[in-house]
């Protein structure tokens, strides 16, 4: 693949609906879409940042320049690349910026799919016609309504229920929503907010039959991860505190958890995704996708991974409608009773439409190759 053109567009989706959890209340989504230009087709990518660095370091507007100034011109330093696989040897030099890293991995490996004349889902490995996905509920101001929204989703067949909890908004607001739904498979999502000192709120926990604490502790943790997973039964599974293989190992080998999370961005693209994968798969540790409120574009990079044989677990990959009022692609993402089918276009499978990439863009900028090579 050689590489003409790369576009940023710095975009904004507002959400149908406030989206609530321990780092705050999100109403719109503010991201950044990539799209890279070969011979004959265009690679989309999405960089899942955020306006704050309230989930990791990364911003929109760090993340614009590291691609502009630094990532960039690494790819065009290079006439061809053969492989997305090399793209994330070639950003290793540059430390973390794994957001930013992703977006341009992904937007190649869609490339390079469409280039092939396959699936995304195919170039990356995947064995699966359809996968099973769950929803992730955000804090919500009272426990009637909490129970209401979750009613909603079990209703539509969704698999698998995420319960976001912060202190004081946690143990009993669980137990209620319990009470009402004895059967469904459900899980905590703690975004970091805990400490050892609350290991009694852990313990309470552990009796409502929940399929996973999802990161309990700090962001950048995993010994203390490992203590509290020794004392209770339910699995801990771990999102922020996993940004490579080598964590993942770390992690695996402390006890620091049983499950873990993989989103695409966090890890540094899809490459390191699938490092991740087959190791957890190695070592009988089930892993699922995260969500970061995407856009259809990184929706479909998602649904593309979630193809994989130890992606066992139901990810947080909801309809498009769940989240947007109208999504930017075509056709838009749709569950049905908690299933996605994979879809058998070439590359990602899903056409980002012009004229909706155009309505909600901020900003744009092209940068040609002859801008970096003499």
């Amino acid at each position: 693949m050689k590489i003409q053109k790369i576009k940023l567009r710095r975009m904004q989706l507002e959400l149908k609906d406030p989206f609530q959890t321990s780092f705050g209340t999100q109403t719109e989504r503010e991201f950044i879409l990539v799209e890279v230009y070969g011979d004959h087709h265009v690679g989309y990518g999405e960089c899942v940042v955020t306006s704050k660095p309230l989930y990791n370091e990364e911003t929109v507007k760090t993340a614009w320049h590291i691609m502009e100034d630094f990532l960039i011109p690494i790819l065009y330093d290079h006439n061809e690349i053969h492989h997305p696989d090399k793209v994330r040897e070639l950003f290793k030099p540059i430390r973390r910026n794994n957001m930013a890293k992703a977006a341009l991995e992904g937007a190649i490996w869609d490339l390079y799919a469409k280039e092939k004349n396959i699936t995304l889902s195919r170039a990356l490995g995947g064995n699966k016609d359809v996968i099973e996905v769950g929803i992730s509920i955000g804090i919500q101001e009272t426990t009637d309504e909490l129970i209401s929204v979750v009613g909603k989703y079990v209703n539509k067949g969704y698999k698998r229920i995420k319960i976001k909890i912060k202190p004081g908004q946690d143990v009993s607001t669980l137990r209620k929503v319990r009470e009402v739904f004895p059967h469904i498979r459900m899980m905590a999502d703690a975004n970091s907010a805990y400490t050892l000192d609350d290991v009694e709120v852990f313990k309470e926990l552990d009796k409502l039959n929940l399929m996973m604490i999802e990161q309990p502790l700090s962001h950048d943790d995993i010994v203390d991860h490992a203590k509290l997973q020794s004392v209770i039964n339910t699995p801990i599974c771990l999102d922020e505190s996993i940004h490579s293989l080598d964590d993942a190992r770390k992690a695996i080998e402390l006890g620091s958890c049983k499950i873990i999370n993989i989103k695409i961005g966090r890890v540094g693209g899809l490459t390191e995704s699938k490092k991740i994968h087959d190791y957890c798969e190695i070592h009988g540790i089930p892993v699922w996708c995260g969500g970061m409120l995407e856009s259809g574009v990184g929706r479909a990079h998602n649904i593309a991974i979630t193809s994989l044989s130890n992606f066992i677990l139901p990810g947080d990959t909801a309809s498009s409608s769940r989240y947007w009022y109208e999504d930017i692609i075509s056709p838009e993402v749709i569950v049905e009773k908690g299933l996605i089918k994979i879809p058998h276009l070439p590359g990602i499978g899903y056409s980002p439409q012009e004229s909706l990439l155009d309505k909600y863009t901020l900003e744009r900028k092209e940068l040609f190759r002859d801008q970096y090579v003499v």
